[in-house]
């Protein structure tokens, strides 16, 4: 191709396709891949060494590395018996799947219903509201919990599953209804308009226009919502009753009276990993949209 030619080739282009190819070039060029080659060896080492420690004795743990390990190879399963064993750890990590799956469901519905009004339907306020809920997301955690416990006593739902759906709804709303929010903005006006024009409602514009759209954005904060309940730590000791306790809960709890079973402590934290790990990897490319939804704008 001639240098004319593919200049003229670039005119042609919209400054956000332009911005993309750009972005496109730079990612791609030897050095980015040497320092992406660099990043992920250094993020992945102490996982390494997180699965090599949770498979060695415990005076191996205590006397060497977990680098000097295949030096005098002496790895067991004993610390994944007695995990499982002595703390429930089985149960426990069905109950994290109990209440993470309803904790990611329920706000990805609220949200859509939420994000179509802010985009789609003019009503007096609306931007006003829109910046409130967005704001809503600098709100500390621990500034609610008092108040939410409080509420949950007088319904009397103390020491049940729906105190946990309810507060990671709570807590996940603002982040959703924006997200969801700002894919639904880029979808082409000329799409509903023409929906209208054939006579469909809101619903019919929700369900049959934009829903189809919008599955790459819902998986994008379905990941973020998994990733950030799965991990939870001080909801579930707030709210979450000993029998529904989740695995961190119980990774916490594991170590014993004065420390004395902290060699657990890295196969509970490999099983509880295992499975944000696998979701991140599967759906990377949906976690990565959700970074820069709304962010390029043509």
């Amino acid at each position: 191709m001639s240098e004319e030619t593919r200049v003229m080739t670039v005119r042609k282009l919209t400054r956000k396709e332009q911005r993309q190819v750009d972005a496109k070039t730079r990612l791609s060029s030897p050095a980015a891949s040497a320092v992406a080659i660099v990043v992920a060896i250094l993020w992945t080492t102490p996982t390494a060494g997180l699965l090599i420690t949770s498979f060695r004795q415990q005076i191996d743990i205590t006397k060497s590395g977990w680098w000097t390990a295949f030096a005098t190879p002496d790895f067991t399963l004993d610390n994944y018996a007695e995990a499982l064993d002595t703390h429930n750890l089985a149960m426990s990590f069905i109950n994290s799947f109990v209440i993470t799956i309803p904790a990611v469901i329920i706000p990805i519905i609220l949200a859509l219903l939420a994000a179509y009004a802010f985009a789609w339907i003019d009503f007096k306020g609306r931007n006003f509201l829109f910046a409130f809920v967005f704001a809503l997301q600098v709100v500390p955690i621990q500034v609610t919990l008092v108040p939410l416990l409080t509420q949950y006593t007088q319904w009397g739902l103390q020491n049940t599953l729906w105190t946990l759906w309810l507060s990671h709804t709570i807590f996940g709303l603002p982040l959703a209804i924006y997200l969801l929010h700002n894919f639904m903005k880029e979808i082409p006006r000329s799409l509903i308009e023409a929906a209208r024009v054939d006579g469909a409602g809101h619903v019919r514009v929700f369900f049959q226009v934009l829903l189809p759209l919008l599955v790459p954005a819902i998986a994008s904060f379905a990941i973020f919502q998994f990733l950030w309940v799965w991990n939870d730590l001080l909801v579930a000791l707030t709210f979450a009753a000993s029998e529904d306790a989740p695995i961190t809960r119980v990774i916490n709890e594991m170590v014993g009276s004065f420390g004395s079973k902290w060699y657990l402590l890295s196969a509970g934290a490999f099983i509880s990993m295992a499975v944000p790990v696998i979701v991140f990897l599967s759906l990377q490319r949906y976690f990565v949209r959700g970074l820069l939804a709304g962010g390029v704008k043509g």
